[in-house]
């Protein structure tokens, strides 16, 4: 039961945090991302991605439907957030110390975690 509770707990908090960031895109939109894919060689349209990344992923996680491919998602997602967004920061450090990049690495690796873990118990998709 405590695994199952600690995986609930971990997919709420991933998916959660990071559904506000999905929010904020479907307020603010997304054409601030275009010059950043363009620049990549990406084309434009690429930047709707991001709701399915910030959006329907988070949602998936923690409804614990398909939470692997949901934390995948975000994985991918942060994955061209950094590079794209954050490159200049990946080897800074912020004004206390901490690494610059610190909610995208948690965001990065706490998804990768939840791709190599069953949703446990208190999800929709039961696998143990």
């Amino acid at each position: 039961m405590g695994d199952d509770l600690g995986k609930l707990l971990l997919r709420l908090t991933v998916g959660i945090l990071m559904l506000f960031h999905g929010f904020a895109k479907l307020k603010g939109g997304i054409g601030f991302l275009a010059p950043m894919l363009t620049n990549a060689g990406l084309p434009a349209w690429f930047g709707y991605g991001v709701y399915i990344g910030e959006i329907v992923a988070p949602i998936l996680i923690i409804i614990g439907l398909f939470a692997r491919t949901g934390a995948f998602l975000i994985f991918i997602n942060m994955v061209f957030a950094i590079s794209l967004a954050h490159r200049a920061e990946l080897f800074m450090l912020d004004k206390t110390g901490g690494w610059a990049l610190e909610l995208q690495g948690l965001f990065l690796f706490t998804a990768l975690a939840l791709v190599f873990m069953s949703p446990g118990r208190y999800a929709l998709t039961r696998r143990f």
